[in-house]
């Protein structure tokens, strides 16, 4: 099937199997390798994506089920290699990563999360988070980063 999306900015055509899955599609023929692929049920939360401004899981979504949509990966967040987004800012500064696997999809999950609530408490950014997994912190730091990034946008209004 023929698809036409919009990924980051870019326009992208392309035949695509109908079972083939969005993430894959990102990963394997955009080369989008920030979208990662941890569980493949939907419930760690690494391939999160926006599509037209929501947070989705990517495999969980058919790449054909994107046709005519808005997507944005976590390269997006600082196209070109510029400046960090506010987000991003806040994670490097607070410790807000290990290994950094779960890192994308929290962070694309934090976006529109953020923009919904500027000023959110500790318990609205953990129940933020509670569908992104991370295996290497006790999210105390990402909580402090999603606060910070919080601070941050409110300062640039992102």
């Amino acid at each position: 099937m023929e698809i036409t999306l919009t990924v980051n900015g870019v326009e992208h055509r392309a035949d695509v199997e109908p079972r083939l899955l969005l993430s894959d599609f990102l990963r394997h023929a955009l080369e989008l390798t920030g979208t990662h692929v941890g569980c493949e049920h939907g419930v760690c939360g690494a391939c999160t994506v926006l599509m037209d401004g929501a947070a989705v899981r990517s495999c969980l979504v058919f790449a054909v089920q994107a046709d005519g949509c808005e997507l944005a990966t976590v390269e997006g967040l600082a196209p070109g290699g510029g400046e960090l987004h506010p987000i991003q800012d806040a994670f490097r500064e607070a410790h807000g990563l290990q290994c950094g696997f779960c890192t994308p999809g929290i962070l694309m999950t934090l976006v529109p999360f953020l923009r919904e609530n500027p000023d959110p408490s500790e318990a609205e950014v953990r129940a933020a988070l509670s569908g992104n997994l991370c295996r290497c912190t006790g999210y105390q730091n990402i909580v402090a980063a999603t606060r910070l990034a919080a601070s941050k946008m409110r300062e640039v209004e992102v």
